[in-house]
């Protein structure tokens, strides 16, 4: 199955900017997609941002401007930049992926998650 790594966190002021990053297994050629989600304390998790296999990128309207998602397909890793930060970008972040896979019925998709990891932004 894949695996997903992430790294990147931290305590940050408002304004200031972080960069997540977040590494498949190499064995995860069959990923139609990665993002971004978030999951602030006694709110559902909600998405950030997401690019498709065929670069195609798509932001939440709350960090469109902010935010960037990117990946380097050599190295099998999509970023997240994250700049103006603000309070309201407090949550643990997790990485998600999308593997196609073909089943009886039409292709599926299997949904994978990375560990999370925690930004906090706070004056």
């Amino acid at each position: 199955q894949v695996q997903l790594v992430e790294s990147g966190g931290g305590l940050v002021r408002p304004g200031d900017s972080l960069r997540l990053s977040c590494t498949a297994s190499a064995s995860a050629f069959t990923i139609n997609a990665m993002g971004w989600y978030r999951q602030a304390p006694g709110k559902q998790r909600e998405l950030v941002a997401v690019i498709t296999s065929g670069g195609t990128t798509n932001y939440a309207d709350s960090v469109k401007g902010r935010f960037t998602i990117s990946r380097d397909s050599a190295k099998n890793t999509v970023y997240l930049q994250m700049n103006s930060l603000r309070p309201e970008d407090t949550a643990v972040y997790y990485c998600n992926a999308k593997e196609s896979r073909a089943g009886w019925s039409g292709p599926y998709e299997l949904d994978y998650w990375g560990q999370g990891t925690q930004v906090t932004v706070s004056s």
